[in-house]
């Protein structure tokens, strides 16, 4: 059935998150033909009534070799993903629920998966993928008995592989009971709860089919009577699937905390490689300064002493100081000097023909004059420094 989005829209419309809503039930109708989007009123434990979106039909389940279609209803809160949805299985006239640890006798399911809801990291396939799982361990369901004590016909609803017509779904098909089943809390819209343990048994369940009469024949009853055999088939079966529970529950905790210290110990060993790497890089940064240091020193006692033998000294005339080493250096140097004397006589002429001290004509031929002795210098000074091995 093709999924109507305009109308699925206006149902999640009211939601918290309604694209987050909107999207992972399209996801599921997307893999999970069996099932479609509805609106309908859900009453809450404490008669609480609210429009909610539910998704119903059935789901594939592989049970010793065949797949079955199971039947059921996941309500989505209106906080979704926020708090966990609320689910139900919903036989078929033909069929009674098997009470068992995951489904009380009203169909509720209780799952560790929707205990332990996290808003960023569940989402409805996982439910779905979960409920898949459980109940190909533990089938939800089985036929009644019939009058004629007659195996199911092989077109009926638990057919491997079959189909059916899936019944209404009132709002109160599956009342919430106050404790809920085993004295689990029934699942509210914030449900943060833990699973407390099985009550004291106070009446007997009805006897369990054998395994292989799921989706086969109903159990032999008999008169209806139960006897004291099927109670104590019951028991057993009870607390043998509350042991085998809490062993996995047990296994999965354990393997989760062994992964988190794994997962420390990996974290743990990068940040010492990387505090190994950042100390040495500090000791090396810290020789380095200290050598610096040690040089900086040796160079003010340098500059210290120069200062104390300069202030001891005649004065210093800066012509006789400003010696060169080699001929060429000398020539090198009067050369500059002279170009740099020629510069500073043609700025003076401009200035003087600026303010009319000289005419024109005289101007121009001593610039002229003065710019071919500043041309032969500069080409002086070009050919001594190639000559000293010194940058052009």
């Amino acid at each position: 059935m093709a999924v109507d989005t305009e109308r699925l829209r206006q149902w999640l419309s009211n939601y918290h998150n309604p694209d987050v809503a909107y999207r992972d039930i399209l996801r599921v109708t997307n893999q999970y033909r069996g099932l479609h989007p509805e609106q309908d009123v859900y009453t809450f434990n404490d008669g609480t009534r609210m429009e909610l979106v539910n998704l119903s039909g059935t789901i594939p389940v592989r049970y010793r070799g065949a797949v079955y279609n199971i039947p059921i209803c996941i309500w989505l809160i209106d906080t979704h993903p926020k708090n966990a949805p609320i689910c139900y299985v919903k036989p078929t006239p033909d069929m009674s629920i098997k009470v068992s640890m995951f489904v009380d006798q009203n169909g509720k399911i209780y799952l560790p998966y929707l205990h332990d809801w996290l808003p960023n990291s569940s989402d409805l396939i996982g439910l779905i993928q979960v409920l898949i799982v459980t109940f190909g361990e533990q089938p939800p369901v089985f036929a009644k008995a019939k009058d004629s004590d007659m195996p199911y016909p092989p077109n009926s609803f638990m057919a491997p592989g079959g189909s059916y017509n899936i019944p209404p779904y009132p709002p109160t098909s599956y009342p919430p009971s106050s404790t809920g089943f085993g004295g689990y809390p029934p699942y509210p819209p914030s449900s943060n709860t833990s699973f407390p343990g099985y009550p004291p048994y106070t009446a007997p369940y009805p006897p369990y089919p054998p395994a292989n009469n799921f989706g086969g024949p109903s159990p032999g009853v008999g008169t209806g009577t139960i006897k004291d055999e099927h109670i104590r088939e019951s028991l057993l079966t009870a607390i043998e699937e509350k042991l085998l529970r809490r062993m996995k529950e047990q296994f999965q905790q354990n393997q989760a905390e062994l992964e988190t210290l794994k997962r420390t110990q990996e974290e743990l060993k990068q940040g010492k490689a990387k505090l190994d790497s950042i100390l040495s890089r500090l000791e090396k940064e810290q020789n380095d300064l200290d050598k610096n240091i040690t040089l900086l020193k040796d160079k003010e006692q340098e500059l210290n002493n120069a200062i104390e033998r300069i202030s001891n000294q005649e004065t210093i005339d800066v012509d006789d100081a400003v010696t060169t080493t080699a001929p060429l250096y000398k020539q090198l140097l009067n050369a500059f000097a002279e170009e740099a004397a020629l510069e500073d006589a043609i700025y003076y002429m401009g200035e003087a023909l600026r303010c009319g001290v000289i005419d024109l004509d005289v101007f121009l031929r001593q610039v002229r004059t003065l710019s071919r002795k500043q041309f032969m210098l500069r080409a002086l000074m070009q050919k001594c420094r190639q000559k000293a091995g010194l940058s052009v």
